[in-house]
């Protein structure tokens, strides 16, 4: 089980989530939450993650996500999915993983930051940008379109790994 931090006001806001009222009622916030929890597990459908006996439980600006998935990647894009929401701090996670691998390092983007100057405080090349760009597709869809608070997978290097 892990519990992961995100900036609650940078992220991707979800089409068709609705901000709750300043001051909801329990119903308003219990629809809100239940709502968000159904946009994030389309979200996930959307990205083709499969996650056997998904369950996403939302309570204000924590999500909880349970489930199995094959590989390790999948569990880490999966959490960083639900955390890139604008709106989301927490993500607490129980996923269990079928085939697992050493877990990536995870990096919260900064103002100036670039994939290619990631890679160089990383992996020491700046040329090794598109292991941090394939290690998060497909929520990243262009090398270039990061954004501060943005939270990025960065994986260990094939010969690192061994």
């Amino acid at each position: 089980m892990g519990l992961f931090s995100f900036l609650k006001e940078a992220g991707k806001g979800l089409v068709g989530y609705k901000k709750q009222p300043a001051t909801p009622t329990p119903e308003e916030r219990a629809k809100a939450n239940q709502e968000l929890a159904e946009l994030l597990r389309k979200e996930i459908e959307a990205h083709g993650f499969e996650v056997k006996d998904l369950v996403i439980d939302v309570d204000e600006d924590k999500v909880s996500i349970t489930g199995e998935v094959a590989s390790q990647d999948i569990k880490e894009k999966v959490v960083l999915l639900a955390g890139n929401v604008r709106g989301i701090a927490v993500v607490e996670e129980c996923i269990e993983v079928v085939e697992p691998s050493p877990e990536a390092q995870f990096y919260t983007v900064q103002k100036g930051d670039s994939l290619s100057k990631i890679a160089k405080q990383f992996y020491g090349d700046a040329m090794k940008y598109p292991v941090i760009f394939e290690a998060n597709k497909p929520m990243l869809k262009d090398p270039n379109l990061i954004y501060p608070g943005q939270v990025l997978r960065i994986p260990a290097l094939e010969e690192d790994a061994q």
